[in-house]
């Protein structure tokens, strides 16, 4: 399933302003049932990459194409019904009065039947432990329940693709736990092929595969065990390494601890562990 190419990017370029390019040649494979984690400083470029697959904004040129299909004005109802997208404020996309109807409201703009909305809305309120919240409104919930709201909507939708903008990045760490464990359980379980876009290293190195970006192009991508082995390039970008790499380079720093050969291949283990 994984080497089935689900989206291919080809030389995107994109500018804001027309001189600063936001993206700059990136070219780009993802297949279908993997989890890719793009991963960069802020103004990297990441959630411009974000937007563009969904059709937010258009390239100047290049092109992207989910399932063998072209991304273009013509093509975009098609392309949204492939891939949903989660963002970082959860405020700002809950559009429906009460968890329920937000849930069903993607389903009603593409005029699925009344009865199957209620089903498939009770359906995914469950799969993301919402059932017990469908009447409650958005000031009763915390930024983690909406994160699940939104999820809930896009896998009622039926989306094979699945991008989180910076989706953990305005919550607490509980909510940052509870989004990243369903995160985990949507490719694991649901086999949904995911996009991640932070610059959270600790979510990144869960994924298959880690993009690296930097002012608007890609700078290195590989596995998480690849992309770690070039800690003081992360850092160089401001890139906050996880804490067990942290500590596998503080023991190479200290002159007794470093000849411990078992000790600095068990927390090397640890430091890529997911």
């Amino acid at each position: 399933m994984k080497n089935v190419t689900k989206i291919k990017i080809k030389n995107l370029h994109f500018s804001y302003d027309q001189k600063n390019e936001a993206i700059k040649d990136v070219s780009l494979t993802i297949n279908k049932g993997s989890w890719v984690a793009v991963v960069g400083p802020n103004g990297s470029g990441k959630s411009t990459l974000a937007k563009l697959l969904v059709g937010l904004l258009k390239a100047d040129s290049g092109t992207i194409h989910v399932d063998e299909i072209f991304l273009n004005d013509e093509n975009l109802t098609k392309i949204r019904k492939k891939i949903g997208i989660v963002f970082q404020n959860p405020d700002n996309q809950f559009v429906g009065v009460t968890v329920k109807h937000d849930i069903a409201f993607g389903l009603e703009n593409q005029l699925v039947p009344q009865p199957e909305i209620v089903e498939l809305v009770d359906k995914y309120a469950e799969v993301v432990g919402m059932k017990e919240n469908l009447d409650k409104e958005p000031y009763q919930l915390s930024g983690g329940q909406k994160q699940r709201v939104a999820i809930a909507g896009a896998l009622a939708m039926n989306q094979e693709i699945m991008i989180f903008d910076e989706a953990t990045s305005m919550l607490d760490p509980e909510g940052t736990r509870e989004i990243t464990n369903f995160i985990v359980k949507l490719n694991e379980e649901y086999h949904k092929t995911l996009i991640t876009i932070t610059h959270d290293l600790e979510l990144a190195r869960r994924a298959d595969r880690v993009i690296v970006m930097n002012e608007g192009g890609i700078v290195m991508e590989g596995t998480p065990d690849e992309i770690f082995a070039h800690s003081e390039m992360l850092k160089n970008i401001d890139l906050d390494i996880p804490f067990g790499l942290k500590i596998y380079e503080k023991i190479l720093q200290d002159e007794t601890l470093k000849n411990d050969k078992e000790l600095v291949e068990a927390l090397w283990a640890y430091s890529l562990k997911k």
